[in-house]
């Protein structure tokens, strides 16, 4: 059976993306070689960025701010928005309900430093 493993996502500054990645995502920021790799929970994030060489890459390499990701938020869609609201991140699409791997559920939008978009999605049911 096979499970995803990681996704490799592009970043144009390592010290604005690592702590961006850490306070908003609670990404463990891990060294590897001259970049990072971010885990957040069982799964893991590859990041390209300045100054690392990458051997195995896309036919068309992912670049900064060309990535989309959905994180599983485990709280209400309420509580997630109110998450990023006290970390200064704008929500810029959302509520909204989505398919997700758990089903139907409700998610928010907000990019990353560099523009990419990513997701907070949650099967839980507002009160």
């Amino acid at each position: 059976m096979l499970k995803l493993d990681h996704v490799v996502i592009h970043v144009s500054d390592w010290e604005r993306s690592n702590a961006f990645y850490a306070e908003v995502l609670g990404a463990e920021v891990v060294p590897h070689g001259s970049g990072f790799v971010y885990r957040i929970g069982g799964q893991q994030l590859n990041v390209h960025g300045p100054g690392l060489e990458v051997q195995e890459v896309a036919r068309l390499p992912v670049q900064p701010g060309n990535s989309d990701l959905c994180f599983q938020w485990d709280g209400s869609v309420a509580e997630a928005q109110a998450y990023l609201a006290v970390r200064g991140v704008e929500v810029i699409s959302g509520p909204v309900r989505r398919p997700g791997a758990g089903g139907e559920g409700q998610s928010v939008y907000f990019y990353d430093p560099d523009g990419s978009l990513l997701e907070f999605i949650s099967y839980q049911e507002d009160k």
